[in-house]
């Protein structure tokens, strides 16, 4: 798969890639989220990188229309951020990209219907590699930084809405998320390390 080096800690793709424009998308087995590769034109002076062109991502089955886009620093490698999400009638898909640094990227299908329901996909993104992880309404966003000085920019889909912010525990041993870092070393938000458990959550996505 020329377009995407991936590390045997990700979640591996299903089936073959698409393309359209400057982007090129894979799948997984937890249908909704999307890997996102764009093409990469650099020289002598830099590079310049594509991140986002509405058309080519109809193409691929992206119709979202974005409203916001967020930007976090994360001084410290092992800051965890999540797991986020907003409930209907204000809930967001997101677009996340890394510009400095590296995370460990994760959604969490809640999707009552879902058969898949409460598995994840898990990914490194960075500033290196330039992937991009499209997280759909119905699933839970976190990520943890694995480098200092870590920026995250995020597309969403509907604007901050404190009454239908949710999240739940990070490190829920239901879920089993990938984190590379230990509970005692994580460096979290008050919010994150009081979230509820995964076992105790009635999710609101059908």
């Amino acid at each position: 798969m020329a377009a995407f080096e991936l590390k045997p800690t990700d979640t591996q793709p299903l089936g073959e890639p698409q393309t359209s424009g400057n982007f090129t998308a894979v799948r997984f087995a937890v249908a909704g989220p999307v890997l996102i590769s764009p093409r990469r034109f650099g020289d002598h002076r830099g590079f310049f990188i594509e991140t986002y062109a509405a058309a080519n991502f109809a193409a691929l089955a992206l119709y979202d229309v974005y409203v916001q886009d967020n930007h976090s620093l994360s001084a410290t490698a092992g800051t965890v951020r999540g797991i986020h999400f907003q409930a209907p009638p204000h809930a967001q898909a997101k677009l996340v990209r890394v510009l400095r640094g590296a995370i460990i990227d994760v959604a969490v299908d809640l999707r009552r219907s879902s058969p898949t329901y409460g598995q994840h996909v898990a990914l490194e993104l960075s500033a290196a590699n330039a992937y991009q992880l499209y997280v759909p309404v119905g699933f839970g966003h976190a990520f943890c930084t694995i480098e200092p000085d870590t920026e995250v920019a995020y597309k969403v889909t509907d604007l901050y809405a404190p009454a239908c912010d949710r999240n739940l525990a990070w490190n829920d041993p239901d879920l089993a998320l990938p984190w590379p870092v230990e509970p005692d070393q994580a460096q979290l938000s008050d919010k994150d390390r009081k979230a509820p458990s995964f076992r105790d959550f009635q999710t609101c996505f059908e």
